[in-house]
């Protein structure tokens, strides 16, 4: 049974701009003559995401995240390709389509800086159509979850950050969207500060919001997708489950090794990524190569230690690695 609730087919978005030189002579020239260069933000991607699922999106600065995300909330329209999300188009359906979905962005507010983030939520309610009645029982449930019941009633601009993302996620909550859209979420919060947030994100999600998240905290990923998607240069590299992403670079684990003597490490199968010190060092092994059982073995063969921890592969190396794989230009249509 096909429960998608977003549906993405061949995307794509091209920008044409304009190459102008620098100095007064290339200044002038460019008024009369300059070269048209088109650029392709987004290029040809396809992907779904599951009703109720909390999908990840990850891609370096400029990929194309921010174009996509647009695209997704109907702001602006494809140059190539579809969009189905709620089984409508949203950039054709926008009126209909935007009562249906709630935006958080991280680094732009919806809050009225002047005013109390409760007048913002009464403006929200007449623009949506919330009842009164709706309205109150959603507003005290959210304000009770975020424990802001005191906050929302001071001027926005005396909020500390961590209050005012709390404010801009009841904002967009109000009217019960079926799909969140969020774009870099925990940006600039503290540690408990975004806790809360990724607390609140779960809870929602488990009564049947579906989550759009674009983010650089790799700990945002981890701790809330289910699904994860990545850009590099405006294309589609990597559309899996979080534990697929793992995996990619092979079934790889790290190990931390403090000595009681020195000794080469490195083989086949085994390499030092780190030495803090003679006696400090930190291994990367290939599980799929040999075993830990059999490294094990051979390590206490060739050497002695005092402490020994074995991790996961970090995620910000398997991101890293995945767009310096992919790490091509975008091509020049000029």
């Amino acid at each position: 049974m096909n429960n998608n609730i977003i549906t993405v087919k061949n995307l794509g978005k091209i920008y044409t701009t304009y190459q102008r030189g620098s100095g007064v002579k290339e200044t002038l020239k460019s008024f009369f003559k300059r070269k048209k260069v088109i650029v392709k933000a987004v290029d040809n991607i396809s992907f779904s995401v599951e009703e109720g699922s909390i999908c990840g999106i990850l891609c370096p600065n400029g990929a194309g995240k921010s174009t996509t995300i647009k695209m997704l909330c109907g702001a602006l329209y494809p140059t190539t390709g579809e969009i189905e999300s709620l089984n409508c188009s949203p950039y054709a359906n926008r009126k209909k389509y935007v009562g249906k979905i709630g935006a958080v962005f991280g680094q732009r507010s919806q809050l009225v800086w002047d005013i109390p983030p409760v007048d913002s939520f009464n403006m929200n309610r007449a623009i949506y159509g919330i009842s009164m009645q709706d309205y109150k029982s959603r507003l005290d449930e959210l304000a009770e979850l975020f424990e802001i019941q005191e906050v929302m009633h001071k001027p926005t601009r005396v909020l500390s950050l961590g209050e005012r993302m709390k404010c801009e996620f009841i904002m967009a909550m109000l009217h019960r969207p079926k799909i969140v859209f969020l774009d870099e979420p925990t940006i600039g919060l503290d540690v408990i500060a975004k806790a809360r947030i990724r607390e609140f994100i779960k809870k929602i999600n488990n009564d049947g919001t579906t989550f759009i998240l674009t983010t650089h905290d790799l700990e945002d990923v981890k701790q809330l997708a289910n699904h994860v998607i990545v850009i590099n240069h405006g294309v589609k590299v990597f559309d899996d489950t979080l534990q697929k992403l793992q995996l990619t670079l092979g079934e790889k684990k790290i190990v931390e090794l403090t000595l009681d003597k020195p000794f080469d490490a490195a083989s086949e199968d085994i390499k030092i990524i780190e030495q803090k010190s003679p006696l400090e060092i930190t291994l990367e092994i290939d599980t799929s190569k040999i075993a830990i059982g059999d490294f094990m073995e051979n390590l206490c063969g060739r050497c002695s230690f005092s402490d020994i921890a074995i991790k996961e592969l970090p995620m910000e190396k398997i991101i890293m690695q995945i767009y310096q794989e992919t790490n091509h230009q975008p091509a020049d249509l000029s």
